[in-house]
């Protein structure tokens, strides 16, 4: 892909982390892991019992082969252990507390020390810098501000970068195009599906996309497709990159996608080791193997993870843009965002990748599962593009209808609904709305 703004003359730098050597690298590993899993199993009642039940002790841990020696964190052991059970510091320690939604069930609750802020400053500055974001420039944070980790962690490293910050936070999009419009930044940091309810606002006002002063986009939160980035650069006339982060592990800045390169996502494994599992058996696959990604966290002093289950599938691939820090491919889904229709299994993404190559449809989709008798049932609704009329509309929803059966494997139902029909991601979309009654 054509990068726009990635400047050759500063596409080598590096911080100190970023200068380690493969063996320099592994050695440092090495000696963080000894660290967190000493420090857990000595502060952290939860890791002490879990490391004595599967008959483990740091001492074990004599590789970095060793790690899959210990047992795994789940989001369910964080909510058992609600609100500050998993912590391996004093209450007094902690400088921050973030926390899931807690939507489905008991929130995540985080922690972070003086230092866990700092570090992770550092790893989102040097993100931004990757994605081609210099010192000086404007970065307008449209992630949410609050307990999720999206708008405050993008908000410390960009200014740790030594940028100017628009704390725009999401909702109010006229006032926030207004801002862009005024203020003229140069990157914007925000999920991709509201990118996309931004642009569509730009040019409800008449606005040309690409006359904005954006051309550095960075987008997570989200998995997303190449089939939508391509969306977005070709609207704005931008460089389009991802970062990937959880607020279990840190918050965005674990991995980030380089704007010259744009081929996954390089993770700071000075401070998060990944390790890529069988989501079934949990036996560790070796690097290229698709599978679910686990991280172990390296620095992080008020709530270390072990071997953390994020339900991410991707794959680990060598470093490209840095050699000694392997990629992750972009997230194709979640284990627990798969749908299983007549058993088969699928995931949002492939529908967007589809529809999004489907000329009259536009990237805002829902996905409706019902129950027709005994069977489960699938519609696609989509909205039509502007310039699609009736005719364009009706072979649109043939053609995605054919194309899903085609590379899916599954027959669903498409809808295609005028314009501005569906509701507005104003943060993390959800796609899916489950309209089955259960079974008898």
């Amino acid at each position: 892909m054509t990068a726009y703004t990635a400047d050759a003359a500063d596409a080598d730098f590096r911080d100190e982390g970023e200068r380690l050597s493969a063996d320099e690298l592994a050695a440092l590993q090495l000696k963080r892991l000894r660290d967190t899993l000493y420090r857990v199993y000595e502060h952290v009642p939860f890791y002490r019992r879990a490391f004595e039940k599967a008959g483990v002790h740091p001492d074990d841990c004599r590789s970095l082969a060793d790690l899959s020696l210990f047992p795994f964190t789940t989001k369910a052991d964080l909510r058992e252990e609600y609100p500050f059970g998993m912590f391996a510091v004093p209450r007094s320690e902690v400088r921050r507390v973030h926390a899931s939604s807690g939507t489905t069930g008991r929130p995540t609750v985080v922690g972070y020390t003086e230092r866990d802020l700092s570090t992770w400053a550092d790893v989102v500055a040097r993100s931004i810098r990757a994605a081609g974001g210099r010192p000086g420039q404007m970065v307008h944070v449209a992630y949410g501000y609050g307990l999720f980790t999206g708008g405050l962690g993008a908000h410390y490293g960009a200014e740790r970068l030594g940028c100017t910050v628009v704390p725009a936070s999401g909702g109010m999009t006229d006032r926030q195009v207004a801002l862009i419009q005024d203020f003229r930044p140069e990157v914007i940091m925000v999920t991709p599906s509201y990118m996309l309810t931004l642009l569509d606002e730009m040019e409800r006002q008449g606005i040309d996309p690409r006359a904005t002063s954006l051309r550095t986009g960075i987008f997570g939160a989200e998995p997303w497709t190449e089939e939508m980035r391509r969306e977005i650069e070709e609207r704005l006339g931008m460089d389009a990159v991802d970062i990937y982060g959880l607020s279990e592990v840190m918050g965005p800045g674990v991995a980030q996608e380089f704007a010259s390169h744009k081929d996954g996502l390089h993770i700071w494994e000075d401070h998060f080791y990944p390790e890529v599992i069988d989501p079934l058996t949990g036996a560790v696959l070796p690097d290229g193997e698709p599978g679910e990604l686990v991280f172990t966290s390296l620095t992080k002093e008020a709530m270390p993870v072990v071997r953390y289950r994020t339900r991410d599938l991707t794959r680990l691939l060598p470093g490209t843009a840095r050699a000694a820090f392997r990629r992750m491919e972009k997230v194709t889904g979640r284990t627990d965002d798969m749908i299983i229709l007549r058993g088969v299994n699928l995931y949002p993404t492939q529908i967007e990748e589809i529809l999004l190559r489907t000329p009259g449809l536009a990237p805002h989709f829902q996905l409706r599962l019902t129950r027709e008798g005994r069977m489960d049932a699938l519609t696609v609704r989509v909205e039509a593009r502007r310039e699609a009329d009736a005719e364009r509309r009706r072979t649109a929803a043939a053609e995605l209808v054919r194309a899903v059966k085609e590379s899916v494997g599954v027959s669903v139902a498409v809808e295609v609904v005028d314009p501005e029909t569906l509701e507005r991601s104003l943060g993390k979309i959800k796609r899916i709305r489950d309209l089955r009654t259960p079974r008898e």
